[in-house]
């Protein structure tokens, strides 16, 4: 299974609901909810090397769900558009499933 990552920042409320998205889709494709990598950012220079674009982010084998283009990296909470086109705190779980399933 490759790595799935939740990227987060101290300052965001969406990281727990991100993190419960997350897992209802890892295991509903029958993988380990409990193997999230959480990996806090704390500084403008982490947000920099890691391409951070906000909390919370999410990687699975490096793959970014929802990536963003032209965005700067940086401290910030991240807003997401759902594919019914309302806007949430976290991915739309179609996104996340999505991107599991290339990269598995």
């Amino acid at each position: 299974m490759p790595e799935v990552e939740l990227l987060w920042w101290e300052g965001c409320p969406s990281t727990e609901k991100a993190l419960a998205t997350l897992r209802d889709v890892l295991a509903e494709e029958g993988l380990d909810p409990d193997s999230v990598v959480q990996r806090k950012v704390r500084t403008d220079g982490e947000a920099e090397s890691e391409g951070f674009i906000g909390s919370p982010t999410i990687r699975i084998g490096g793959v970014e769900v929802a990536p963003v283009e032209n965005e700067p990296a940086g401290l910030t909470c991240r807003v997401y558009r759902l594919r019914d086109g309302r806007m949430s705190p976290a991915p739309d779980p179609e996104d996340i499933r999505e991107v599991i399933r290339r990269v598995t």
